[in-house]
């Protein structure tokens, strides 16, 4: 069995000729003759408990409402001054966003190693790019968002994204004032809306990650089964590990924001010992082990040409997969390893929100139980409950069995790149 090389000191590169194994707490086994901590174990009860969670979506959804409120209000801005009224969102939508990287990095505890060449990492977060990522994991897109954040770009990041995340209370409204670009999937609909969206993109005042998941819809063995059966029949090489990328939406995208945009950042993530990471495991405190390989390509190496990008991309997938092969016998990616500094503000933001909004609901909750009526009580119990129930389903839209189908609908008759 092979270990992968010890997380470095955050901001510190390692040498990789030099692989140091990770301390044994580090992949989850004791050693031998280790003391268990019973807090520990505290800890991890008290964060799996419901009361936490119920904290969490209660500042979560009504601090998202009152974002929602304020966006709309900025509505006004954009005739007069369309650049304010951006520059105002991209800092409400930091306030909604960033609570869950919060979760991810300060709650669970996630840690995600960077594998990147030395000399590109000063360039992240100061420059545009187009953040090809693959699409396996259900918390992929928020190791994407905590990326972006530990660069100082999450606020203006954005996602091609489809169409029904639009309609997601909180996050999808807050996603419509970003300048969200949503898609169908069904490409005689987004040639049009797509590309003038990501040409709105290109006199936006912040710098910015779009994200962009190629594959479309999130790995299963089942959707890969029919992908490469599309593969096959187009006499395109077989994949491992990820889905024939969709190559028309990366081509547009390509296109429309040359000039603005200076990279694609090849972005191959992965968990150690084939951890299954997900939202609900994020929200228990549940720690996950992610490494990430980054590859920067200036956009200048990209094809114009809509079928040369295409035989680009999918040669990029290809070198993916050969990368995803190396890490599951190996344990480890190429190049250098290191660890971002993980930036407060998350933290002081879902501080500041809870601030605000605990006491009138923890003196509500005393003033409710004081009345001592039935009806008052049951109505309050009710209420939580949907709230519990619109929290799990926001949550069930992550989760890898409710994604789309590959290969149903109009993909059945054909599989459009």
């Amino acid at each position: 069995m092979s270990f992968p090389h010890r997380v470095p000191v955050r901001g510190e590169f390692l040498s990789p000729s030099l692989p140091p194994r990770w301390p044994c707490s580090a992949v989850g086994v004791r050693c031998l003759g280790e003391e268990h901590d019973p807090g520990m174990d505290l800890v991890a009860l008290l964060k799996s408990h419901f009361l936490c969670h119920l904290i969490f979506c209660y500042v979560f959804i009504v601090s998202g409402l009152i974002i929602n409120t304020i966006q709309l209000c900025t509505l006004l801005l954009w005739p007069v001054n369309k650049q304010l009224f951006r520059k105002i969102n991209c800092r409400l939508s930091y306030c909604v966003s960033s609570q869950l990287v919060m979760l991810l990095e300060w709650w669970s505890g996630t840690e995600c190693v960077i594998y990147t060449d030395p000399r590109a990492y000063p360039k992240y977060g100061k420059e545009n790019a187009i953040v090809v990522l693959n699409h396996k994991f259900e918390i992929d897109f928020l190791c994407g968002w905590s990326l972006a954040e530990r660069f100082g770009v999450l606020g203006g990041s954005k996602v091609l994204a489809k169409k029904e995340l639009a309609y997601v209370p909180i996050i999808g409204w807050m996603w419509y004032f970003t300048e969200m670009v949503f898609c169908t999937r069904k490409w005689e609909q987004d040639r049009k809306t797509v590309s003038e969206s990501l040409l709105h993109l290109r006199d936006y005042p912040e710098k910015y990650f779009f994200l962009i998941h190629c594959e479309g819809t999130r790995f299963t063995e089942k959707k890969h089964q029919i992908s490469m059966q599309v593969a096959q029949a187009k006499g395109l090489p077989s994949l491992k590990h990820h889905l024939l990328p969709r190559t028309k939406g990366f081509a547009v995208t390509v296109r429309s924001l040359r000039n603005v945009v200076s990279a694609v950042y090849d972005c191959t993530l992965n968990f150690r010992n084939n951890e299954n990471p997900t939202l609900l495991g994020v929200l228990n405190g549940k720690k996950y082990h992610a490494d990430l390989y980054v590859r920067r390509i200036p956009l200048e190496e990209v094809p114009e040409e809509e079928d040369k990008c295409a035989a680009w991309l999918h040669k990029l997938y290809q070198e993916k997969d050969a990368f995803q092969e190396e890490y599951s016998r190996t344990g480890t990616f190429p190049e250098t390893p290191v660890v971002p500094p993980r930036r407060p503000w998350t933290l002081v933001n879902w501080l500041f929100w809870a601030s605000m909004l605990l006491y009138p609901f923890f003196r509500f909750v005393i003033n409710m139980v004081s009345s001592g009526s039935s009806l008052t009580l049951a109505s309050f119990v009710l209420v939580f409950f949907v709230a519990s129930m619109g929290v799990r389903w926001m949550i069930g839209v992550t989760e890898i069995d409710k994604g789309s189908a590959y290969g149903n609908m109009d993909s059945k008759q054909k599989h459009s790149d």
